[in-house]
This record gives structure tokens, C-alpha cells and sequence, in this order.
């Protein structure tokens, strides 16, 4: 078994994951007593508590993991987010501080309707984009792999008149109703659709939406597609090991992240393990500076504020879309009294709760 708690790994002391990149094969004992100076990793501390490190084999060259600081995980030894619980644990940012005061705004680009910051971060504006018409609706593309994404694609559709089937192949499919509502066809199952509620259309389904009047959608396809593709007729079925497909927010099933809080809407509990929907509030306040494993999409549904990344900043308001890459520092504001409420895509990923 090859020690971690050798003096060429780094010491740690914080609430917060450690991001590690592994080697193939070699095995790592976390610390779970918490006692260790060397954390995340074991330094023989755990002796006499009747506590063991955990063994964990990095299953391929580069691996990266988020290794649990806190001890509060129920995944040890990745984290589960849980330190965002710890009081005091979830650090803001100022604004108004020298430092931040020196990072230029950039502008809207006219020709993409973007605002490019780093890394290939940036925010979309909906209500400056170019729409395409096509069998019912009329929509523009927000992320694509010609963007700069590598896992997740998103449309934002305003639907006026029945689709045709709509499909992405062999991918999930998510789908966020701002606003509206009316019918969905999957396959060769109809369902009621409302404002503020996710949809979750499985690999190899495809759907139609029937708007009543009107519907504002927010569609994101996961690994990422350059376009739909329209049918006038259903070419696939309907799952039925996974009937439950519609989620609506409910206040009681909020999440709290300090002052934050956010509510899952389509995840593992109707069958989708790598693409994951959550609707969030942020308070008025900018986080501190951090990092995520995941592609992400964050839609502005309330509120406005300030995308920041390590070189520049760009404004937000309700419509707007903010695409980051995996492990692209940012830090968002909500300047409202009121705060700021999003929906977030993740993938390939399941708990909007991890960072670092």
C-alpha cells in the first residue's frame, strides 16, 4: 500500500474539499478522525480512537477528486457539500474591495449577444439573440460545443404553436418552464406542464410541446448538440420504468447553503444520474471566489447582478445566461435588496452544492 501521509503531499486546514488530481492505482488513506495535520490524508493520528482512514484507489491516471476536509460527508471520502453547513463556513466576498474595484466590466458583443470573461465563462443575453423559427417555436442557441462547451448544450425557446417532435439523439434531456404552460408528448406519453417546473425527457426519447397559450422553455441537452432535430411524428417510446418525469418548486424541499438555499428539480430521483436541474435563491451578496468539477448553465430568472471571473465582469439580469466551464473560477453577485433566483444545469454531475 503506498502512505499519503508522506511529506510530499500538501497539508490542508480548511472546511473546504481538497482538490487532488490521483495517480492510477495508487492508494490513499483519508483521514477520518479529523485529528490528522496532514488532511485530507492520514498521519497515523486516528491511533487509539478506534477510528480507521479510509483506502480509496484512484481508478485512473489524473483522477480528480474532491476529498472531504470537514469529516461531516456521508460519501467519505469525496465531499457531499455538507460544509456549507458548518457556521461561518460559506465565505462572501466584497465587491468594493481594492482588488475587485481593478477588474474591468466587459461589454455585450452585438453579433453573439455574449459577454466573454475567462476560460471561455460567459454570459448570454436572451433578449439581445438572433431566433431561429422552426415548426412552432421560435428559439436561439445559449451553449453548444461551437461555444466553447464540452458536456452540455442549451436552447431558449418561446413556443407559440404545437411542435414537431423534437429530438437529441441518444442524450438527457432537461428542460426548464419559466413561463407559461401547457402539454408535453414524450414519446407516447402526454403530460400537463407549468411555469417553474423542471422536465426530464431520457437517451432516445423525444417530445413535443403543446403550448396553452404560450410557453418560455429552457431546453439543455446533455453531452452537448449543436441542434435539435424536428419529426413530425414520434420515432421513439415512452420509459415507463421511470413514470415520474415533472418537478415543481416546493418550498419544503429546500436545501440551505448558509444564507442560500436551492431545491433539486431533476436528478436521480426520477432517473437522471449525470444531468442534474436545481432552482437556487442567492441573497444579496457576492460568494467568494470558487471552483467546480462540473460544466455548468445558470439561468437569471429574478433579480440582477454581477458575473465575476478572475479578469473580468459582466452584469446579469433576468434572461440572461451564464455558462462556466469545469473548474473556472467565478464568484456571482446579486446586487437586489431582493436577491437573485437561478436554475442551474450540471454535468456531468448530481449535488450543485460541492465547490472549492
Amino acid at each position: 500500500m503506498n502512505d499519503t501521509a508522506s511529506s510530499d503531499l500538501p497539508a490542508v486546514a480548511d472546511t473546504k474539499p481538497s482538490y487532488q488530481e490521483l495517480t492510477k492505482g495508487r492508494k490513499y488513506r483519508w483521514c477520518a478522525c479529523g485529528l490528522s495535520k496532514r488532511q485530507p490524508f492520514c498521519d497515523g493520528s486516528h491511533q487509539g480512537t478506534g477510528i480507521e482512514p479510509l483506502i480509496y484507489e484512484a481508478r485512473s491516471e489524473g483522477e480528480e477528486v474532491l476529498f472531504c476536509n470537514c469529516k461531516k460527508t456521508s460519501d467519505g471520502p469525496h465531499c457531499d457539500g455538507s460544509h456549507n453547513a458548518i457556521p461561518g463556513a460559506y465565505s462572501l466576498d466584497d465587491p468594493q474591495s481594492a482588488a475587485n474595484r481593478a477588474i474591468p466590466q466587459r461589454d455585450f458583443d452585438a453579433a453573439t449577444a455574449t459577454a466573454a470573461l475567462d476560460d471561455n465563462c460567459y454570459v448570454f443575453s436572451t433578449s439581445r439573440a438572433e431566433r431561429v423559427s422552426a415548426r412552432g417555436m421560435d428559439y436561439c442557441k445559449v451553449i453548444s460545443p461551437a461555444q466553447g462547451a464540452l458536456y452540455q448544450s442549451q436552447f431558449h425557446a418561446t413556443v407559440r404553436d404545437e411542435t414537431d417532435f423534437i429530438s437529441f439523439g441518444d442524450r438527457h434531456v432537461v428542460l426548464f418552464i419559466a413561463d407559461g404552460g401547457g402539454r408535453i408528448t414524450i414519446g407516447t406519453k402526454t403530460l400537463s406542464i407549468a411555469s417553474d417546473s423542471g422536465v426530464y425527457i431520457r437517451p432516445g426519447e423525444d417530445f413535443q410541446l403543446c403550448p396553452e397559450p404560450t410557453l418560455e422553455v429552457y431546453i439543455s441537452a446533455c453531452p452537448a448538440a449543436e441542434a435539435p432535430e424536428f419529426s413530425a411524428t414520434s420515432s421513439a417510446g415512452f420509459d415507463a420504468d421511470y413514470p415520474e418525469r415533472r418537478v415543481a418548486v416546493d418550498p419544503d424541499k429546500r436545501n440551505a447553503m448558509a444564507a442560500r438555499y436551492f431545491q433539486m428539480l431533476v436528478d436521480k430521483s426520477i432517473g437522471s444520474d449525470v444531468a442534474t436541474q436545481f432552482i437556487g435563491h442567492i441573497p444579496e451578496s457576492k460568494a467568494a471566489p470558487h471552483r467546480h468539477l462540473y460544466e455548468e448553465a445558470l439561468i437569471i430568472l429574478k433579480g440582477k447582478g454581477m458575473m465575476w471571473t478572475q479578469t473580468g465582469r459582466a452584469p446579469v439580469e433576468a434572461g440572461d445566461v451564464i455558462f462556466l466551464p469545469a473548474k473556472c473560477e467565478h464568484s456571482l453577485e446579486a446586487t437586489n435588496a431582493a436577491g437573485m433566483d437561478v436554475v442551474g444545469v450540471i454535468y456531468p454531475g448530481d449535488n450543485p452544492s460541492i465547490n472549492y
